[in-house]
């Protein structure tokens, strides 16, 4: 039968019997626990009255447990190490942060830096929300977001610029491999051309017709058809660095467009802030950073 919990004998109480029964000594627990002699011994009896037994027999010099104190002992040390135990990994667990950053920051910036971010801060665990929707920072429980704005920011948000929109034409270079690099834009209009859901390849080009091509929803899309081989994509050179670097795309002409929004890294103003959400943001500013 399992007792209610309503029913169990005060912490307290527990705690001097506990300790009571490990020294078999009542001034010995009271030490341990920074209380009187007296408060110890008053809590065993109390403890003892509840149950309606005797737990120890008090000897001249010391204690002895009953039987059937021994027993509970057993019991209630076993309970009161897995109270530890279960303190002691809530305490190292890794304390969580937020960041909501656009699908595209997440495939090209966050997502492959993860490891060097969990070397850097092993004591944090980073909980990222892809998403195009603007956070709300309460509501949605966000520490942390990377958007792309060219808004001024209220005084109740703190901003740092990440790097600045600047668009590049790029293509598998299998797409490309009969071709003559830089192409002019007559040439890479006879590209298949990816849109994504920006689709500045009119603002690009200085084109007001509407292109033909394979539209996307996401800017991730559009990139993983580009390294496909399926056509040109128009990007951020922030998120085709690392693969302009390993020669899975290149860029197709010299040509390049910075539009007026930025990408910021913003977080609500505090007054005490927390260490793991400093610590992420430093990171994210140092590492995400192109300025």
């Amino acid at each position: 039968m399992i007792q209610s919990r309503r029913a169990l004998p005060p912490l307290n109480a527990l705690r001097a019997f506990e300790a009571s029964g490990r020294r078999l000594n009542f001034r010995a627990a009271a030490e341990e626990l920074g209380v009187t002699q007296g408060a110890i011994a008053q809590q065993v009896r109390a403890l003892e009255d509840q149950l309606g037994l005797m737990l120890f027999q008090r000897l001249p010099r010391g204690l002895a447990l009953t039987a059937q104190g021994a027993a509970y002992l057993s019991d209630v040390t076993r309970a009161f190490d897995m109270l530890g135990e279960a303190t002691g990994r809530l305490l190292a667990r890794p304390e969580t942060v937020t960041i909501s950053v656009t699908p595209t920051v997440a495939a090209k910036l966050l997502i492959p830096r993860l490891a060097e971010l969990y070397s850097a801060l092993p004591e944090v665990d980073l909980r990222t929300v892809a998403t195009e929707a603007l956070s709300d920072f309460d509501r949605d429980q966000v520490d942390i977001a990377v958007r792309l704005t060219s808004q001024a920011f209220p005084a109740t948000l703190e901003a740092r610029l990440l790097f600045r929109q600047k668009l590049v034409a790029v293509a598998s270079p299998h797409l490309v491999k009969d071709l003559t690099l830089p192409l002019s834009g007559e040439e890479l209009c006879k590209l298949p051309l990816l849109h994504d859901s920006h689709d500045r390849w009119g603002v690009f080009l200085g084109i007001r017709e509407k292109l033909p091509g394979a539209a996307f929803n996401h800017t991730t899309l559009a990139l993983d058809a580009a390294l496909a081989g399926q056509g040109v994509v128009l990007a951020c050179r922030a998120f085709v660095a690392a693969d302009l670097e390993a020669g899975r795309l290149v860029q197709v002409t010299n040509a390049t467009a910075t539009i007026g929004a930025d990408y910021f890294l913003v977080r609500k103003r505090s007054s005490s802030p927390r260490k793991a959400v400093d610590a992420v943001w430093d990171w994210c500013a140092a590492r995400l950073s192109l300025t």
